[in-house]
């Protein structure tokens, strides 16, 4: 279960995050605004701005899965250098690239193995706590984040977008 609810939803919602910047995108050529006014805002001034709060959102979703299936030798290389939108795509891309080699299999193990991190000094988590309790709700956190900023400059974005594509059934 930790596969689908990290690797592959990850994914989803990373795709979801490159539709919203598409939308972004669209709206700042209609209506004559720079993409670097949209790329640098943020809702408080102590807060992130929407390109960090991309770089964090990939961040979470490919080191949470390495973290969980024992493969942060694996994690692609990011430098946070991003100041366009095509760079900010192209990081999301190969996020979900690095996320779509991952089976079920990697993960047989991810909820009972620790799980820890230079900041936690010493302190660990079973992959299964950290998995729901950390990656989880921080990409959640930071893609939201990433749509709040752009809905609250104007780009006609809403839930459907967040949320993307549903398995319906008929």
């Amino acid at each position: 279960m930790l596969y689908d609810l990290t690797a592959v939803q990850f994914s989803k919602m990373l795709k979801n995050l490159s539709l919203i910047l598409e939308k972004g995108e669209i709206f700042a050529n209609l209506k004559k605004v720079d993409m670097a006014v949209l790329l640098n805002s943020r809702l408080a001034p102590d807060q992130f701005n929407l390109i960090r709060q991309i770089q964090i959102a990939c961040d979470t979703a490919k080191i949470g899965v390495a973290r969980l299936t024992g493969n942060l030798e694996t994690v692609p290389k990011h430098d946070d250098t991003e100041t366009t939108l095509p760079e900010l795509q192209a990081r999301i891309a190969s996020v979900i690239e690095y996320l779509n080699q991952f089976t079920e299999a990697d993960f047989a193990d991810a909820a009972t193995i620790h799980v820890s991190q230079p900041r936690w000094e010493g302190k660990y988590l079973t992959g299964y706590e950290f998995a729901i309790e950390h990656a989880i709700p921080n990409l959640y956190f930071h893609v939201t984040t990433a749509y709040a900023i752009l809905r609250h400059n104007g780009v006609d974005v809403g839930k459907k977008d967040y949320l993307g594509p549903m398995p319906y059934k008929s």
